[in-house]
This record gives C-alpha cells, structure tokens and sequence, in this order.
C-alpha cells in the first residue's frame, strides 16, 4: 500500500508546478520512503506451509519390507532406492508404546509412508531409532522385555491362530479330514485324481473290513 501510495506522490510531483505543492510533495515522497525503508520484513511462512511445499508430489504407501529380531530388538528392513542422498531430516519416524510411522519426504518427487499400529508387544519409544542405509531404511524397535516375537502386530497373530484353529480340531481324523479339503480346493488336476483315488480306497477297506468274516 505504501508503495503505490509513493508512486502516486511521484507521478503528482512531475506534473506540479507551483513551489509550494512541490515542497509538500518531496515532503510527503521523503516520509514515504522513510517508512517503506523502516518496515519490518515480511513474516516467515508458516510451519505448516513449509511442510507442505516441502513434501510435493504426491504420496506413496509403503506395503513391502522384512523383519527380523534379537533380544533387544525388533528390526524393520524397508527398501527405497536412494535414500542415503536425502538430508537426514526428510527421513522420520515417530514412535508410540504399541505403534510407529514412517515418512520419507521428497524422494525422487514422491513421498512415502508406512504405518504399524498395535504391534505385538510394547516398545521403548525412548530406546527405538531409525538408520538411514544404501537404498535402505532399517527402524529399530527395542523391545520393553526380552521375548521373542511371533509376528509384528496383533492382527497377524489372531490371524495365524485362527488359521491353526482351522485345521487343529480335538478330532483328529476331522482335522486331517480339514487338511484334505484345502488340498483338494487348491490342487491341481493331478493333486484332484490323486485325493479322490485315496478316498475312494480308504472308503473299500472301511466298507470290507465292516462285512462280517463268517457269511
């Protein structure tokens, strides 16, 4: 505003005549540029916003990765090639007691995301980090007690148990009976011909051995 308000005054002094004007103009021109001079700089953007030009592009949801444990740890191995060449500050992971998330900014003008929620057991957030590798993020979950873990989450694990369930009845001969099934849904031809022929000869020997010896 100031600006526009000081070329207004200059276009005014080119066209006046009489000293008088004059003088008030160059006056007012002088405060003008006086406080143009004196104005603080423009504010910073906000946060919010440097994060966000920051990102650009546009989001990538991470689903591939390898696992594995020692007493201490439980170690995330997520693949992202060129990595290492990102400032340390684009790579960030925030940890919770049962979760933690990734997000890996402006790589190759993509942004990439994994989320873990209700891991299996409780991590120290305090004691977990991550390391920026070749091609390679690995974040390091330290385990609050020294056990070994079956999966990384719950839902892995109730999904494993109720597979097992599935095919571990109190009947053995239902639980063989179950494995059978699956083969049989999942088979090929051969697989088919094969099961069928086994039924149909374990079906004989029931049916003989029932008939008495003595007819």
């Amino acid at each position: 505003q100031l600006q526009k308000d000081l070329e207004e005054v200059k276009e005014l002094l080119t066209n006046a005549t009489r000293k008088r004007v004059r003088d008030v103009l160059l006056a007012e021109k002088q405060k003008l540029e006086l406080e143009i001079k004196n104005q603080p700089p423009p504010k910073p953007k906000d946060v919010a916003e440097e994060e966000k030009s920051s990102l650009g592009g546009y989001t990538v949801k991470i689903n591939n990765y390898g696992w594995d444990q020692s007493d201490k740890f439980v170690k995330i191995y997520i693949s992202l090639n060129g990595v290492q060449k990102l400032p340390a500050e684009n790579v960030q992971v925030n940890f919770t007691e049962r979760s933690f998330d990734l997000l890996v900014k402006n790589l190759n003008g993509k942004n990439y995301t994994m989320t873990f929620n209700n891991l299996l057991k409780p991590i120290s957030v305090e004691g977990s980090s991550r390391k920026i590798k070749t091609d390679m993020v690995l974040v390091m979950c330290k385990k609050k007690r020294e056990e070994k873990w079956d999966c990384l989450t719950q839902v892995e694990k109730e999904s494993k148990e109720k597979e097992k369930a599935a095919y571990d009845t109190t009947d053995p001969s239902e639980g063989l009976m179950n494995i059978l099934k699956k083969m049989y849904a999942e088979g090929d031809d051969e697989m088919k011909r094969t099961i069928n022929k086994a039924w149909v000869e374990s079906r004989e020997k029931q049916y003989k051995g029932d008939i008495p010896m003595d007819i």
